[in-house]
């Protein structure tokens, strides 16, 4: 039997989800941050349960994208506490989470460091045509993180080339995860 492994591209508005059984998606909720902090933290907790309800407690690995620092704005508070909220109810379930950077989903999809989000769009529908992004940057950056956590656990869904591969060696791939 492969793994159950998912791949998680937090975002607000539209969080993207792979999972290695063939299919991905995105669910967001628009709107968050401009709700009174009455409104706005229960919106997060609902949200986080949607997307945690999506994967459930029977799973090998989830690969979540790490926070993007770089990233400011609107809605990072928000987003890192969706992050953080999605993390601790899968620990919960005793899930074993490892965080990739976005520089090393980039080069595991393309051999790039820095590719645009269309380079990886594109990357995913060549390689791995069974999951049907339409387009959408966030199910691809998803997708990808789950093929990496496939081929982290010895399934690689394709054969990936040498200058992709070198991401699988900067992840800090948490301990239960490699003995499966």
């Amino acid at each position: 039997m492969s793994p159950r492994v998912y791949g998680l591209d937090v975002s607000l508005t539209g969080t993207g989800i792979a999972s290695s059984s063939g299919w991905c998606d995105t669910t967001g909720e628009t709107g968050i941050t401009n709700m009174p902090l009455h409104e706005r933290e229960p919106a997060i907790t609902r949200l986080a349960d949607r997307i945690t309800d999506f994967i459930g407690p029977d799973v090998n690995l989830v690969v979540i994208e790490a926070p993007a620092y770089s990233r400011h704005g609107g809605g990072a508070h928000e987003r890192a506490g969706l992050w953080w909220r999605i993390v601790h109810r899968l620990h919960g379930w005793e899930i074993p989470v490892v965080e990739v950077l976005p520089n090393l989903r980039s080069i595991y999809a393309t051999g790039k460091h820095n590719a645009r989000k269309t380079e990886v769009v594109d990357a995913v529908a060549r390689r791995w045509p069974s999951w049907q992004t339409r387009g959408d940057d966030n199910a691809a950056d998803a997708v990808v993180l789950m093929a990496l956590g496939l081929h982290h656990l010895g399934a690689p869904l394709c054969d990936m080339p040498a200058k992709n591969r070198t991401a699988l060696d900067r992840v800090a791939w948490p301990e239960m995860a490699v003995a499966l």
